[in-house]
C-alpha cells in the first residue's frame, strides 16, 4: 500500500469526524460493549445469553438483513447443539491457535449443524446458516477481541486496497488478510495522535465500547470505500 495514499485518506477521516454531528455508524461501538457485558458462555441459559450479546438501541443490521440472518440460525443452533455450540466458540475464541483454521473449523461446524437442524425439522425451508460470508464471523472475532479483529465486508476490503495501491487485490475472500491489514492502518490512525480523540467524541460513556478497537479502522475503511464510489 502506498503510504502517502493512506495518509492523505487519514486527514481527510480526521477532518470528516471532526465536522459530523452524528456519527452514523457508532451503533457498533454500543454493540461491542453488549457483547463485552453479557458473553458468557458458562450461562446456564445460553440461548438468552446470545441472544441478549445481540442487541441494539438503534439497528439489527450488523446481523440481521434482508435474505441474511445468521443470528437467528444461530440461536436455532443453540437451542438444538448447546455443547458443540459452545465447543466451536472455546475454538473461535482461542487464540493459541491460527485465526484461519479457526474460521473454518468453525464454518464447518455451522455446516454440520445445519444438516442436524434439517434432520430436526424436516419441513423447514433453511438451507443457509449464513455465515459463510465471513460477515457474521468476523463480528464474533472483533467482539470478543476487539484490538485484534473487526467487521469485515469483502467489497470494502477489496475497495480499500484498491484505493491504497496494494499489490495482489483479491478476487474472493481472504480474512486474514484484512485483519492483518486493518493493524496496520489501526497503527497509522493511532500515531495520527488526533484521529482516536476525533472519534471519542461521537462516543457516550456507558453505551459505547470505551477502550481501544479495530473498529476505528473498519470504520476508516468504510469512509475511504465511500469516498471512492465503492
Amino acid at each position: 500500500m502506498v503510504l502517502t495514499k493512506i495518509q492523505s485518506a487519514i486527514a481527510d477521516y480526521k477532518n470528516w469526524l471532526l465536522q459530523l454531528r452524528h456519527h452514523p455508524s457508532v451503533y457498533k461501538w454500543e454493540s461491542l460493549q453488549q457483547f463485552q457485558a453479557h458473553w458468557d458462555p458458562d450461562a446456564s441459559d445460553p440461548v438468552a445469553m446470545f441472544d441478549q450479546c445481540f442487541q441494539n438501541s438503534v439497528t439489527k443490521r450488523l446481523w440481521q438483513q434482508e435474505n441474511w440472518y445468521p443470528k437467528k440460525m444461530m440461536l436455532a443452533f443453540w437451542e438444538l447443539e448447546p455443547q458443540m455450540v459452545r465447543a466451536m466458540f472455546d475454538d473461535l475464541f482461542n487464540e493459541t491457535r491460527d485465526a484461519e483454521a479457526r474460521i473454518g473449523r468453525f464454518l464447518f461446524g455451522c455446516d454440520e449443524l445445519l444438516r442436524d437442524y434439517k434432520r430436526a425439522h424436516p419441513t423447514s425451508v433453511e438451507n443457509n446458516h449464513y455465515h459463510d460470508d465471513y460477515r457474521m464471523i468476523a463480528l464474533y472475532l472483533g467482539f470478543r477481541y476487539p484490538d485484534q479483529y473487526a467487521p469485515y465486508e469483502f467489497v470494502v476490503f477489496r475497495e480499500v486496497l484498491e484505493q491504497f495501491q496494494a499489490r495482489d487485490i483479491p478476487e474472493q475472500n481472504d480474512i486474514g488478510r484484512y485483519f492483518k491489514v486493518l493493524r496496520t492502518l489501526m497503527n497509522f490512525l493511532e500515531k495520527d495522535g488526533e484521529v482516536v480523540p476525533a472519534i471519542n467524541r461521537h462516543l457516550k460513556p456507558q453505551q459505547h465500547f470505551p477502550a481501544k478497537t479495530l473498529l476505528l479502522a473498519e470504520d476508516f475503511c468504510q469512509f475511504v470505500a465511500a469516498r471512492s464510489g465503492g
